[in-house]
C-alpha cells in the first residue's frame, strides 16, 4: 500500500496517466535544449523503473549525486506545470483561478478597466458555484482598483463593493467557524475516541452546542449548509447517536442530489458524505435504505458528468466495496460475498499509491469476517493476522482488538487449544495496553479464558449464560458499537442451537423488515 516515506518524484510519475506522459514530453520537447535534455531522461529512467532506485540512476551517467536533488526538483515542478496547462476547462476553480490571473496581468499593464471587466464575470461566475473566498478575493482586488481609477459613470460603485465584502466576508467567517469546529471534533474523535460515559457524552455535547448555537441554519448557503451538517455529523458519531448521523449524513448527500453542479464542483465531499450515510446505514440495520442509497452512489459514479481522476477513483472504489461487503455482513449472505474478495484484492493493487495501511487493514477485517460467517476459519485466520502481525500501522485500537478476539474464536473453532493458549496470552497483553476496553471486550477474553475450565457437558449452559449476558451489554448505548465489529450473539446462538451462524444472522435479516 501507498508508502508516505517513498520518493515524491517517483510516485508522481506513476500516478500519470498514458495522455498525461504523452502531454509532458510534447510540453518537455519545447522546452529542450543542449542544457537541460537531463530532466526528460530522468523522466524516463524513472517511467521504465518498477521501484525508486537512485543508484540506477547515477549508473546511469546522465547526473552526478550532487546535482540529483535540484534536478528532481525541476523535473517535478515541470510536470505539475504540464498537467496544469491540459486541465479540462470544465473546472471551475482552475477558470476562476486563471481569470484572476489574466486580471492581475492587465492591472499590472495599468490597464484598469480591461481588468476591472474580467473581474466582474469572474466574480459572478464565483458566486454561480458558492466560490465565496474566491468571489472575497475579486472583490478585495475590485477595491484595490477603484481606489487607484475612480470612474464618476458608475455611481454608489465604492458602496456597492463594501456592502459586497462585508456579506462575503460574513459568510466565509461563518463557514470557517464551522468547519474549525468540525475539524477540531474529528481530533476529538481520533484523540479519545467515542464516548465511553455519561461525562464524556454531556462534555462534548456541551462543547458543541456553545459552538454551534449561534448560527441560524436558514441564512446557510449551500457550503455553511455543508460544514453545518458536517459538524453535526461528528458530534452524533462521538456520542454514538446513529440516528442523528443517518440523519445529518442524508441532509448532507441531499444537498448535493438537490445541487448536481456541486458534485461536479466537490466530488470527494460528495463521496465521503455517501460512505458516513451507508456506514450510519449500517450501523442501524436499514438494509431497504442501505441498498438504496449503495445502488444511488454507484449510479452517480458510472454516468458520464462524474469527475474522473485517480484520486476519485482510489476512493469511488474504497466506499463502494466496502459498503458492498458491509451489505452482505448485514443480510449474512457471507456465501454469496466471497466473488468480491478477489476483486477487492486486485484492485488494491490498482489503487495502492492512493489508500494507506488502515484501508486495507480494514478490508482484511471484513474479508475475516466473510470467512468466519461461512465457516472457514483457517482462511479467517489468515487475513486476522495479517492486521495482528502488521507492526508499520497507526490504526484505531478496536479494530486491532476485535482482529485478535475474532483469532481466539477461529481457533477455539478449530480446536487448536495450543494455539488457543498463546493467542489468549498474547490478546491479554494487549488489552491491559489499550486505553478504552469495553466491558464487552473484558467479557468476551474471560468467557474464552475460561472455557477450557468448563466440562463438556456444562459448556451450552455456559452458552446461554453468556449470551443473556451480551444482551444486557448491547442495550448499553456506550457498549452497543462493539457489536457491529463482532456479532458474538449470533455466534453463542449458533453453538447454543447447533446451526451456522450465517443461518441465524439471515434470519435475524429477515425480522428487521425495514
Amino acid at each position: 500500500m501507498a508508502n508516505h516515506q517513498k520518493d515524491f518524484l517517483f510516485v508522481l510519475i506513476k500516478s500519470l496517466s498514458k495522455s498525461e506522459k504523452r502531454q509532458f514530453k510534447i510540453f518537455a520537447s519545447r522546452l529542450e535544449t543542449s542544457s537541460n535534455t537531463k530532466f526528460i531522461e530522468l523522466f524516463n529512467i524513472l517511467d521504465k523503473s518498477e521501484i525508486y532506485d537512485e543508484k540506477l540512476i547515477l549508473k546511469s551517467g546522465i547526473i552526478k549525486k550532487v546535482q540529483l536533488s535540484n534536478l528532481k526538483s525541476y523535473l517535478y515542478k515541470q510536470i505539475l506545470v504540464s498537467i496544469r496547462l491540459n486541465i479540462p476547462s470544465q473546472n471551475i476553480r482552475y477558470q476562476l483561478r486563471e481569470q484572476i490571473d489574466f486580471a492581475a496581468i492587465l492591472y499590472n499593464k495599468g490597464l484598469y478597466k480591461q481588468s476591472l471587466k474580467i473581474l466582474d464575470k469572474t466574480k459572478i461566475l464565483a458566486l454561480e458555484n458558492d466560490e465565496k473566498l474566491m468571489a472575497y478575493e475579486i472583490v478585495e482586488f475590485e477595491k484595490l482598483i477603484e481606489s487607484q481609477y475612480i470612474t464618476r459613470s458608475i455611481q454608489g460603485r465604492a458602496d456597492e463593493l463594501v456592502v459586497q465584502a462585508k456579506e462575503l466576508n460574513y459568510r466565509n467567517t461563518i463557514s470557517s467557524k464551522l468547519s474549525n469546529l468540525s475539524l477540531q471534533l474529528y481530533g476529538i474523535m481520533l484523540k479519545t475516541g467515542y464516548v465511553k460515559s455519561d461525562e464524556e457524552y454531556k462534555y462534548i455535547d456541551d462543547y458543541f452546542h456553545k459552538h454551534i448555537s449561534k448560527f441560524d441554519e436558514k441564512k446557510f448557503g449551500f457550503r455553511e449548509k455543508y460544514w453545518f451538517y458536517n459538524a453535526n455529523l461528528w458530534r452524533s458519531f462521538l456520542v454514538q447517536d446513529f440516528l442523528s448521523c443517518y440523519k445529518y449524513s442524508l441532509k448532507w448527500v441531499t444537498l448535493f442530489y438537490d445541487n448536481p453542479s456541486m458534485i461536479h464542483l466537490n466530488p470527494v465531499f460528495f463521496l465521503k458524505g455517501n460512505h458516513y450515510l451507508l456506514e450510519s446505514l449500517y450501523m442501524l440495520k436499514y438494509k431497504s435504505k442501505f441498498k438504496k442509497y449503495l445502488a444511488l452512489l454507484e449510479n452517480t459514479i458510472k454516468d458520464s458528468h462524474f469527475p474522473v481522476n485517480d484520486n476519485i477513483a482510489s476512493l469511488s472504489f474504497l466506499y463502494v466495496y466496502n459498503n458492498k461487503l458491509n451489505y452482505h455482513i448485514l443480510e449474512g449472505t457471507f456465501a454469496e460475498s466471497e466473488y468480491l474478495i478477489p476483486e477487492v484484492l486486485n484492485k488494491l493493487k490498482i489503487h495502492s499509491d492512493h489508500l494507506d495501511e488502515h484501508h486495507e487493514m480494514l478490508f482484511y477485517y471484513k474479508f475475516a469476517s466473510i470467512y468466519f460467517g461461512n465457516e472457514k476459519y483457517a482462511e479467517c485466520i489468515f487475513y486476522l493476522e495479517k492486521i495482528i502481525n502488521n507492526k508499520n500501522l497507526s490504526m484505531r485500537e478496536d479494530l486491532m482488538c476485535f482482529a485478535r478476539i475474532l483469532c481466539l474464536i477461529a481457533h477455539y473453532e478449530l480446536g487448536k487449544d495450543y494455539y488457543l493458549e498463546n493467542q489468549l496470552k498474547n490478546t491479554y497483553k494487549f488489552l491491559i495496553k489499550m486505553n478504552d476496553l469495553h466491558e464487552v471486550q473484558k467479557e468476551i477474553i474471560k468467557f474464552l479464558k475460561n472455557l477450557n475450565s468448563i466440562y463438556p457437558t456444562d459448556i451450552k449452559k455456559e452458552f446461554v449464560k453468556m449470551r443473556a449476558r451480551f444482551i444486557e451489554l448491547e442495550k448499553n448505548t456506550y457498549e452497543k458499537r462493539a457489536f457491529l465489529y463482532l456479532d458474538i450473539i449470533s455466534w453463542l446462538e449458533s453453538k447454543i442451537e447447533n446451526r451456522k451462524i450465517s443461518t441465524i444472522i439471515k434470519e435475524k435479516a429477515k425480522l428487521i423488515s425495514r
